[in-house]
């Protein structure tokens, strides 16, 4: 499976497939640009790694310092669990 991330047009980010070590620079380069609280959409992620928990954690943290957040939604119950154990 494949990996895709994409800015709807309601600004909403939606990650399919896999997000791994692989993908980490290309999503990067999308969350470097947010500079306000967005919405991510997980709905037709598959798998995440280690790597893209920690661009996700780095991202919110960026974020909380002028007090905004990612909104992480539709996440599996196996990803939803990797990001409690991450918190």
């Amino acid at each position: 499976m494949t990996f895709d991330i994409y800015v709807a047009g309601d600004g909403t980010i939606r990650l399919t497939g896999r997000l791994d070590s692989n993908q980490v620079d290309m999503t990067r380069t999308v969350l470097e640009k947010v500079e306000s609280t967005v919405k991510v959409d997980f709905e037709g992620l598959r798998y995440i790694s280690s790597a893209g928990l920690g661009l996700l954690l780095a991202t919110q943290k960026r974020l909380m310092g002028g007090g905004h957040r990612l909104q992480l939604v539709n996440m599996s119950p196996h990803i939803l669990s990797l990001i409690h154990i991450s918190e």
